[in-house]
């Protein structure tokens, strides 16, 4: 279906698609808008057309300020819905924009339900962090049970899912918090031996490993800087990360120097995980440098144990290798490992996962994090080949009932745009096995110092409304190691200058 939005508000243009994707397969979606343009739309909004082609549908939005409040108007296919929200006095700008960017969404998710009879598991979100809201709501001063409650009215949420909401914001509020001067640091390694086809993120094959020195040189001198800010700043280091790519792709040798180098700048963390990733980078000698270097939390990621499906998704190991893998990291002393899956791979069927989770709980890891595959720009899967909506929401709960069986509680969710099902990813842990560093992530709670292509700095402010400010790193390898002295420039203006 192509649908062209008829708006006063075309800046909303972008939520108001995610909301329309909910119900409909949208191959083309213009924005025609029906006011004058602000420097905000321009910026905000992306204008594929002005005007409708003879093979879109319209989708009509009217928007006006009118006895006091603000009214909220959609038609589509011959059905219209409504909604009215009140000026509220004393209201900031910003927090009038949030409220009417909700009234929107709000009014067409009405009508869309409306037209389809569909009700989305997650009602109305289409955020990635839907955490945040049930946090809102008990900052109101409501209890668990009234903030599930909050989200099943106003946002339509299936019980099920604020039920789950509600366990994991029971989980974190158990786990150590951070205060404003503790900050975590993220490294990034952006390799891997082959690029899975589903993959979107920064990051590269190794190949013949010929970009690799350059690469380290370029992150030394970063990860220089960096810890020279920490020091400035009198900060805290609370969890280090190591991630990728898949950071135990070069050689032994390499990842030893490359490891000693990150403990040498940043050293005692509370928290110290490898994500070591692929079962086939994965060496005795890679794992002997992790437990001399003090790392806490290893992963090793198969996403399924079907080799048919491996093979599919462009990985060179088998689910025997690993198996191996993980058994060799026990070998070495880690008690607490991670492991990951993804629902709705391609070619896959729900007795497929059933068996990839059930070979898993055999090796009983400390932790389980259930992804749903997420279809991206970067990525090469098509649509066609993935199993449907309903098989995924059968496979995310087998994984959840496998995690519950290993006496896992959820700690942390996210939700990804263009996922192959309206589902989510949420990570499982045991007592005392849950990653700090990756709820510190999800909820925006901490400072995160990031180094490597593809890494993302973020510095949050001490302030009621948490405000938090970023500075990107070039996520192109080449990119990269030439605008080494700007992705340095950036942290200091964030961190030092700011």
């Amino acid at each position: 279906m192509k649908v062209c939005l008829h708006t006063p508000l075309p800046r909303l243009s972008n939520e108001l698609w995610e909301v329309l994707k909910l119900f409909y397969k949208t191959e083309g979606f213009a924005v025609a808008a029906t006011a004058p343009l602000t420097e905000e739309d321009v910026r905000k909004a992306q204008f594929t057309a002005t005007a409708p082609t003879d093979d879109m549908q319209v989708l009509t939005h009217e928007f006006s300020e009118e006895g006091g409040g603000f009214c909220c108007r959609f038609i589509f296919r011959g059905q219209a819905a409504q909604r009215r929200a009140p000026v509220i006095a004393g209201e900031s700008e910003l927090e009038q924009k949030r409220r009417v960017k909700r009234l929107c969404k709000l009014t067409l998710y009405d009508l869309c339900k409306q037209l389809t009879g569909m009700h989305p598991a997650w009602g109305a979100l289409t955020g990635i962090r839907p955490t945040r809201l049930y946090y809102e709501q008990l900052d109101k001063g409501l209890t668990h049970a009234q903030a599930e409650a909050a989200l099943r009215r106003e946002m339509d949420v299936l019980p099920e899912k604020t039920a789950l909401l509600s366990r994991i914001v029971r989980v974190q509020q158990s786990l150590p918090q951070a205060d404003e001067n503790d900050w975590d640091v993220y490294v990034a390694m952006p390799f891997c031996p082959t690029r899975c086809s589903y993959c979107s993120f920064a990051g590269e094959a190794i190949g013949d490993g010929r970009k690799v020195r350059p690469y380290l040189n370029a992150l030394y001198k970063e990860m220089d800087a960096a810890a020279q800010i920490m020091r400035e700043r009198g900060a805290k280091l609370r969890a280090l990360y190591i991630g990728g790519g898949t950071p135990v792709s070069p050689d032994d040798e390499t990842f030893a120097e490359f490891l000693k180098r990150v403990c040498q700048l940043f050293s005692n963390p509370l928290e110290f995980t490898v994500e070591a990733g692929r079962p086939d980078a994965i060496t005795a000698k890679k794992l002997a440098a992790m437990r001399e270097a003090g790392v806490t939390r290893v992963s090793v990621n198969p996403q399924t144990m079907n080799d048919a499906a491996l093979r599919l998704i462009g990985r060179n190991h088998t689910a025997a290798k690993a198996e191996a893998a993980f058994n060799l990291a026990r070998d070495h002393g880690f008690e607490n490992i991670n492991m990951d899956v993804i629902a709705g791979l391609p070619g896959e069927t729900a007795e497929d996962f059933r068996r990839t989770v059930e070979r898993i709980a055999a090796l009983a890891p400390d932790s389980l994090t259930v992804h749903t595959l997420a279809l991206k720009k970067g990525g090469k899967l098509q649509k066609t080949q993935l199993p449907p909506a309903e098989t995924v929401e059968e496979m995310v709960e087998t994984g959840e009932a496998c995690a519950t069986r290993m006496n896992m509680q959820p700690y942390y969710l996210y939700r990804q745009k263009y996922m192959a099902a309206p589902q989510q990813n949420v990570g499982y842990a045991k007592e005392n096995k849950a990653c700090l560093y990756n709820m510190d992530i999800m909820e925006e709670t901490a400072t995160i110092l990031a180094a490597g292509a593809g890494a993302i700095s973020k510095r949050v402010f001490a302030s009621k409304n948490k405000r938090i400010e970023r500075a990107p790193n070039a996520g192109n390898v080449d990119v990269y190691i030439a605008t080494i002295d700007e992705m340095i420039r950036r942290k200091q203006r964030l961190f030092v200058e700011g």
